[in-house]
């Protein structure tokens, strides 16, 4: 899976759903969210069933996009397949 936030990180590939997840929110955590958004992200990421519900996501969409605000701009979290060839 691949991970991105746009506009802050670049994107991080992991051979595994749950880890991809964890890193995610290791780089949310510590932005300037308001305490609706960050309270959002954590239960989002890290519930135990994170991984399947975002998984459902992925199948149906084939990524997982959400938007978050921040000083004043957009920016875009994904969660898609790694390319092919991706480590």
């Amino acid at each position: 899976m691949t991970v991105e936030i746009g506009g802050v990180t670049g994107p991080a590939t992991f051979s595994r759903l749950p880890d991809a997840l964890a890193a995610l929110w290791s780089s949310l955590r510590p932005l300037p969210l308001g305490v609706v958004q960050y309270d959002a992200y954590e239960y989002f990421l890290t519930r135990p069933d994170a991984a399947e519900r975002v998984a459902e996501f992925i199948k149906r969409d084939g990524e997982l996009k959400l938007t978050f605000a921040m000083c004043g701009k957009s920016h875009v979290v994904w969660v898609r397949p790694a390319e092919a060839g991706a480590k």
